[in-house]
């Protein structure tokens, strides 16, 4: 009769164990992202098994086009979005009057110059045509990667938005072309433009061929204000679940997914 009864005890002691394992589907928190494909929805895609363990669902939303992702978290579309960085996410709120809030930082993808005609930022001719990405954030950004390596000078008040027009001195007279940043790197495969400025994660996912490390002309330092965040509404400031997204996006498993896999993608935590 013992037997019987510590046999029946360790049915449902096994059964109460598999039944936490598996839980229905009103037992899982749904977290919908936004985020664009490469590093960033990869990135979710590989801890989305560690946080179902967790009570967790990420339903992975995937943008090409950085308009879309602020907007729709705005609006309630997305819980949470992963794409940006501050610079970025402050001119959208001074443009909108929308208020979002940084969860915290994983990643900078380095902005770098690429060419297929040249090897060495010391080979561009008089007149050669760059392309820059088009929107207010990164096109300020490339121009302040070449200020830094010698190729013009921006007029000094201009900072974070500076513009072609706030050029005061090129050397080179070089020539200028605004394309959206997601056809950059086709435009530098085609050779369309002698030199081509490109944020990594648009390199990594349009020109898979080309390593950023060793194939920029120029790149980047990691001391920049580009780290790219976890943003959420206010009121999810303090949301468990998306404590619990930061804790694995900031993990030593992405981190070492990061650098095994991105070339040119620093973790910054």
């Amino acid at each position: 009769m013992k037997r019987i009864t510590a046999l029946v005890l360790c049915i449902a002691l096994l059964a109460l164990s598999f039944g936490a394992c598996n839980r229905n589907d009103d037992d899982y928190i749904t977290i919908i992202i936004g985020a664009t494909p490469t590093p960033h929805a990869e990135i979710l895609e590989f801890i989305s098994p560690f946080l179902l363990e967790e009570g967790i669902r990420l339903d992975i939303r995937v943008f090409t086009d950085f308009s879309f992702p602020n907007p729709a978290l705005s609006d309630g579309s997305l819980d949470a979005n992963y794409f940006q960085h501050m610079p970025f996410l402050q001119n959208f709120m001074d443009r909108t009057g929308n208020q979002l809030h940084v969860v915290g930082a994983i990643h900078i993808e380095p902005m770098g110059a690429y060419s297929q005609s040249i090897n060495h930022i010391s080979e561009l001719q008089q007149g050669a045509l760059i392309a820059i990405p088009d929107c207010a954030v990164n096109g300020p950004r490339a121009l302040i990667l070449m200020e830094n390596n010698g190729l013009l000078t921006l007029n000094p008040y201009a900072g974070f938005g500076a513009s072609i027009h706030d050029i005061i001195d090129n050397p080179l007279d070089l020539e200028f072309v605004q394309i959206a940043a997601a056809m950059l790197p086709r435009v530098m495969l085609d050779e369309e433009a002698d030199m081509s400025i490109i944020n990594t994660n648009h390199v990594l996912f349009g020109a898979p061929n080309i390593d950023p490390v060793r194939d920029s002309l120029i790149m980047e330092t990691t001391d920049t204000p580009y780290a790219n965040m976890l943003v959420v509404r206010p009121e999810d400031a303090d949301n468990p679940a998306m404590l619990t997204l930061l804790r694995h996006l900031q993990s030593e498993r992405v981190r070492e997914f990061i650098l095994e896999n991105y070339s040119g993608v620093v973790p910054v935590f």
